[in-house]
C-alpha cells in the first residue's frame, strides 16, 4: 500500500492514451479506475479472475509471481494489473482482450412489446394513468360573489378534471407563495403537474398557459452491467427513444458483491452513487437532445434494478446486503425528488425506485413479474433471470415463491479463460459439427475475441453431443481430433485458431472452464428445482418458462435443455421475454395501476432462502453432471443418450 509520503508516478494508458498520477505502490488497476480506464476485472480486483490482463510497454511494476498468466504472456511483459504495484513512471497497454470495445448494449423489441398499453377491452394491461400528470386549468377571477382562495380553486379544477379525492390533494410552500402571481400574470389559464406519492396528489409546479402537452417521463433499468432507458410520452404513452450505456461503476468490480466491498473499504459510496447517476442523467441528456425536447419537462423517473444498484443509486448504505442476515436499507422506497438523489430532471420532478423483495431479489424481478403478468396467469409459469445471481419465481395469480441462487458470472466469462461479456468480437453462438469442426457467429461480425454466455452454453452442449465430454463434464482422450490438446494445465479445445482471431492467441476451452460452467447451470436448475419440489408442483404442470434479460436473447433452447440448465419441457413452453425490468419501469410509469400492482407483487411474493437449506446442496451436487444424476428429470436427453444419438 502507498505510504503518506510515497513518490508520485506517471502512468500512460495506451490506447486511451490518459495519464493519470499516482502515488508508487498503487495497483494499476486502481490507477486505471483513477484515470477512469476500464480494464476487464471480473473479481473486481481479487486476483482470482485472471482477466486484468495489461502489458507494462516502459517502467518498473512489482508484480507477484501468479498462476493466471501463461508462460508465453509473461515472456511478452503481461501482467494482471490487480496485483501489480506502481513502481515508476509507467506507459501500460491495454491489449483487446482488456479493453471494453463495441459492446452490444440490448434495446430489445420485447422491452417495447411489453411496454406498450393493450388493445381496448384487453383487462391483462393497464390502462393509461401516469404517476405524473400536466393538467391544463382554465380558471376564472375572483369576483364578491366567488371568492374561492387561489389554491382550493385550483384544487377543485384538478378534481373536476382528473378526479383526483380534495382530501389527497397537497401544494408546497414554495409553489403556494408563487401562486397568486402565477395565476393573475396567466390570466387564470395554467398547467398544474400533478404527482402521486402513495395515497398523496402533490402539485409540484404551476406553469402559465396550457403546457400539458409537453411531459415527458423515463423508465431505467439500472443493471448491474448495462443502464437502459427509455424516454415516453406521458400524454399519450408512447416510447419516444431509447439509450443503454455501460454501467460505470464495472471498473469497481464487476458483480455488485465487488462492488459493495469496494464502496466500504474505501469508503466510496458518494462515489459509487455519483459513477451511477452519472451514468442515468447521460441518457436522460442523450435522448432530450436527440429529439429536441426540453430536460425541465421530463417530470418523473422510474427506476428498477437489483437491491444493491437501488441502495447506489439512492446512496443507501448496502453494506448489510452482503452481511449475515442480509438485510437491506429498504425494500419499498418513498418517491422522492430527483434531484436529491442527484439526478436531473424538471427541479420538482420525481424519483420512484420500484419494490424489492429481498436483498437478493430486487424490483427488476418483480417488475419483470409484472411486465409478463405473471399476477394474472392462470397456469402454473417458471420466471428466470440468469446473470451473476439467477432469480427464480414459481408461481401464477394466487401465489409467487422466489428465490436466488448463486450462479457466479461464469455466464458473463469470470473464471473462464477466454470467457467475456457480450461485447463486440463474442462468440454468442456456436455449433461443433460431426467431424469435430467449429462453425461460431460473432457479435457485431467481427474477429473473435473470446466467449460469451450463450456461446459458452452451446459449447458445452455440443461438446457433450459429440462425445468430447462425458457426463461429468471431463474430456475424453480417445477423440480423434487435433483440436483436443495436451498442455502443462491439463487437456483443453480448441475453439478458434490464433491465425483467425482477434487476440493473439487460441481461443480455448479448458477442462477448468467446464467445470466452472457446470457448476454455474447447476446452480440455476437447483434453485427451480427446490421451488418447483418445496410447492409440490409436478414438473409437467409448468405451462410456461419466461426467460428475461439479454442473456435468454440469444440463448439456444435445446443447447440449455442438453447440459441441464433448463428443465426438460417442450420448446414450445420455453419463451423469452426480453428486458423485463425496463417494460415493468415503463408500464409503472404510464399507469397508476401498473406501479400499485408491483408494489403489491412485491409485498406478496415469498422468498425462499437457499443458503440455508440442505436438500439444495444436495439438489446442486446432483445438478452438477451432465445434463443431471438422475437422467429421468431429462427424458428427451437420456433418449439421446440411449439411442446413441447423442452425437446427431
Amino acid at each position: 500500500m502507498p505510504t503518506k509520503d510515497a513518490q508520485i508516478c506517471k502512468v500512460h494508458f495506451l490506447p486511451n492514451d490518459l495519464t493519470v498520477e499516482v502515488a508508487a505502490g498503487t495497483t494499476i488497476l486502481d490507477a486505471a479506475r483513477k484515470a477512469g480506464v476500464y480494464i476487464n476485472s471480473i473479481c473486481g480486483g481479487d486476483g482470482i479472475c485472471g482477466k486484468c490482463k495489461v502489458i507494462l510497454d516502459k517502467g518498473r511494476a512489482d508484480t507477484p509471481p501468479t498462476t493466471l498468466l501463461r508462460r508465453e504472456e509473461i515472456q511478452r511483459n503481461y501482467l494482471l494489473a490487480c496485483e501489480s504495484r506502481v513502481l515508476s513512471d509507467l506507459q501500460i497497454l491495454i491489449p483487446e482482450e482488456s479493453r471494453l470495445e463495441g459492446g452490444k448494449i440490448l434495446l430489445d423489441e420485447d422491452a417495447h412489446r411489453f411496454g406498450t398499453l393493450a388493445a381496448e377491452g384487453d383487462e391483462s394491461q393497464f390502462k393509461l394513468d401516469p404517476l405524473v400528470k400536466k393538467v391544463f386549468l382554465d380558471l376564472h377571477s375572483p369576483s364578491v360573489d366567488e371568492n374561492l382562495a387561489d389554491k382550493e380553486q385550483v384544487f377543485y379544477a384538478i378534481h373536476t378534471k382528473v378526479g383526483v379525492p380534495l382530501d389527497q390533494m397537497q401544494m408546497g410552500y414554495r409553489i403556494l407563495r408563487q401562486l397568486p402571481q402565477t395565476l393573475r400574470e396567466s390570466q387564470w389559464q395554467v398547467t398544474a403537474t400533478v404527482a402521486h406519492r402513495g395515497s398523496t396528489a402533490e402539485v409540484v409546479e404551476i406553469e402559465k398557459g396550457d403546457r400539458s402537452r409537453y411531459n415527458l417521463g423515463v423508465a431505467v433499468d439500472v443493471g448491474t452491467t448495462t443502464v437502459v432507458a427509455h424516454l415516453i410520452d406521458l400524454g399519450n404513452g408512447k416510447t419516444i427513444d431509447a439509450e443503454a450505456t455501460y454501467n460505470a461503476q464495472m471498473k469497481y468490480g464487476e458483480d455488485y458483491i465487488q462492488r459493495i466491498m469496494y464502496a466500504t473499504e474505501n469508503d466510496a459510496l458518494d462515489v459509487m452513487q455519483k459513477s451511477i447517476t452519472d451514468d442515468v442523467n447521460g441518457l436522460i441528456a442523450k435522448l432530450v437532445q436527440r429529439n429536441h425536447l426540453a430536460l425541465n419537462d421530463v417530470t418523473s423517473v422510474v427506476c428498477s434494478g437489483n437491491t444493491a444498484m437501488m441502495h447506489f443509486l439512492l446512496g443507501l448504505d448496502p453494506s448489510r446486503i452482503r452481511r449475515e442476515p442480509y438485510v437491506p436499507t429498504a425494500n419499498f422506497i418513498p418517491a422522492i425528488r430527483a434531484a436529491e438523489a442527484g439526478i436531473t430532471i424538471s427541479g420538482r420532478g420525481l424519483l420512484y425506485c420500484l419494490p424489492s423483495v429481498a436483498a437478493y431479489v430486487g424490483s427488476d424481478i418483480t417488475a419483470g413479474a409484472v411486465a409478463i403478468r405473471l399476477d394474472k396467469a392462470e397456469e402454473m409459469s417458471l420466471f428466470i433471470d440468469i446473470g451473476t445471481n439467477g432469480e427464480v419465481v414459481l408461481g401464477h395469480k394466487d401465489w409467487m415463491v422466489c428465490c436466488s441462487a448463486s450462479a457466479g458470472p461464469a455466464f458473463e466469462g469470470s473464471g473462464v479463460r477466454h470467457g467475456m461479456r457480450a461485447a463486440g468480437g463474442a462468440i454468442e453462438k456456436l455449433v461443433i459439427t460431426k467431424d469435430l469442426d467449429v462453425e461460431y457467429k460473432t457479435i457485431g461480425d467481427k474477429r473473435a475475441r473470446g466467449v460469451c454466455g450463450s456461446g459458452l452454453l452451446d459449447c458445452i452442449a455440443w461438446l457433450f453431443r459429440r462425445g468430447v465430454i462425458d457426463r461429468a463434464g471431463k474430456f475424453q482422450r480417445d477423440v480423434k481430433t487435433s483440436r483436443l490438446r495436451q498442455t502443462d494445465e491439463g487437456l483443453e479445445f480448441v475453439l478458434v485458431k490464433r491465425a483467425d482471431a482477434g487476440i493473439d492467441s487460441d481461443i480455448v476451452i479448458t477442462q477448468a472452464d467446464i467445470a466452472n460452467l457446470i457448476r454455474s447451470k447447476a446452480a440455476i436448475y437447483a434453485a427451480a428445482s427446490i421451488l418447483i419440489e418445496s410447492m409440490h408442483v409436478p414438473m409437467d404442470s409448468i405451462q410456461k418458462v419466461y426467460m428475461a434479460g439479454g442473456f435468454g436473447n440469444y440463448l439456444d433452447i435445446q443447447s440449455a435443455i442438453t447440459i441441464g440448465m433448463l428443465p426438460d419441457l417442450p420448446l414450445e413452453r420455453i419463451k423469452f421475454v426480453g428486458n423485463t425490468a425496463v417494460a415493468g419501469a415503463r408500464m409503472a410509469l404510464l399507469s397508476r395501476d401498473a406501479f400499485e400492482t408491483i408494489s403489491a407483487v412485491a409485498g406478496k411474493m415469498t422468498y425462499f432462502d437457499l443458503m440455508g437449506n440442505s436438500r439444495y446442496m444436495e439438489e446442486f451436487v446432483q445438478a452438477n453432471f451432465l445434463p443431471h444424476t438422475n437422467t429421468e428429470e431429462f427424458p428427451t436427453v437420456k433418449r439421446l443418450l440411449a439411442g446413441g444419438g447423442i452425437e446427431n
